[in-house]
This record gives structure tokens, sequence and C-alpha cells, in this order.
């Protein structure tokens, strides 16, 4: 890899990535998304998890295709019946309206990754990025959600998703605050990582 080459701060950390260390950093990675979707932190006008910030922060760690695998890696945890969604949910998640933001994480890290790729650094580039990611997970996310009268033909109204509207009320406006700060929150967290990085080699 040539001196000016863009370089993740996964490979940045972790220099030699052999097979084996690529798969024990997907398997680290779900456990980490799987935990900070367990975690609370009280808003208003809801509380929110922290799934996401740890989706972005794996996805601006290890670059697009390791973050994509890792999050393939979470939500097969969550087919297969382990607890990984928030609140403690399983492969049934994938039934109801979130089911769109589950598998728009892969997007998401992605996104995020892709910026890391490319040598995105800094708080205010990295932080914009984040945002962008966050925004664009409300694409699947929606879709899905308006979709399930017609594919599945549930009553989506008593998820309060049988229209834009409600999906505006209960899906999408409640949570922008919290979506922000966790973008930010990314941002400040792997910029603060480099720094860390850059510190020791100083």
């Amino acid at each position: 890899m040539g001196k000016d080459t863009p370089m993740t701060l996964a490979k940045a950390l972790v220099p030699s990535q052999s097979l084996v260390t690529r798969a024990l950093m997907v398997l680290g990675g779900s456990l980490f998304i799987a935990l900070a979707a367990q975690v609370q932190v009280p808003m208003i006008p809801v509380p929110m998890t922290l799934q996401t910030l740890a989706v972005l922060i794996v996805g601006l760690t290890y670059g697009a295709r390791l973050g994509a695998l890792t999050l393939v890696a979470y939500l097969a945890e969550g087919l297969m019946g382990m607890p990984v969604f928030a609140g403690g949910m399983n492969g049934v998640a994938f039934a109801g309206p979130t089911a769109g933001f589950l598998v728009g994480f892969v997007g998401m890290a992605v996104i995020a990754g892709y910026a890391a790729d490319r040598g995105v650094k800094g708080f205010v580039p990295t932080a914009l990025v984040s945002l962008l990611a966050s925004a664009l997970l409300y694409v699947p996310g929606v879709a899905w959600a308006m979709s399930l009268a017609k594919v599945a033909g549930l009553d989506t109204a008593a998820w309060g998703a049988d229209n834009f509207g409600m999906i505006w009320e209960y899906y999408m406006s409640p949570f922008l605050m919290g979506d922000a700060v966790k973008a930010v929150a990314a941002a400040l967290i792997v910029t603060g990582g480099w720094a860390v990085l850059k510190g020791r080699k100083a």
C-alpha cells in the first residue's frame, strides 16, 4: 500500500489483517452493535438507542466492505434467533414495520465506509458523511413501512404506518434529533481515534 493511499482506522490500528483477524473484527463489530442496540438514552420526545451510532462507527472505522460484512453478520444473528436488535428483539423484527431500517443498516455502513475508504477524515467531513448516511437510512425504512399493507396484507394502522403522515409522526420526526446527535458523536469518536493514533506515532 502506497504512502498516500487512503487507509481506514481499522487498517491503521491492525495493519496485518489476516482472514482470522477480519473474521474476529466482524464478530466483534456485530457484538458491539448488538450491545449498543440495548442501550437507551433519555431524549425528548422519545428515548433513543445507540444502535445507529454503533453502525456509523463500524462503517467509518472498518470501511465499506468489512462494514457491510459486519452488518450482514449482525442481521444474520438476529435471523438465527439471537436477541441482538433493539429491545432484545430477534428475527421476528423482520416481520414488523421497522424491517426496512434493519436492512438499511447495511447501506448505512457502506456509505460511511465508502467515505472512510476514500480517505475522508476530520470532524466536519466525517460528521457530514454521518448525517448523510443517517438521512438515507429513512429511504428503505419508510419504503418498507409504507408497503407493508400491500406486500404483507398487514393492518399497518395498528403500528402507526398507514400513510406517510403517520410514518412521519411515528417513525421519522421523533428520531431526527437523536440521529443528528449520534452522527456528530460518531464523527467525534472516529476523529478522536485518529488523533490518538497520530499522537502515538508522533
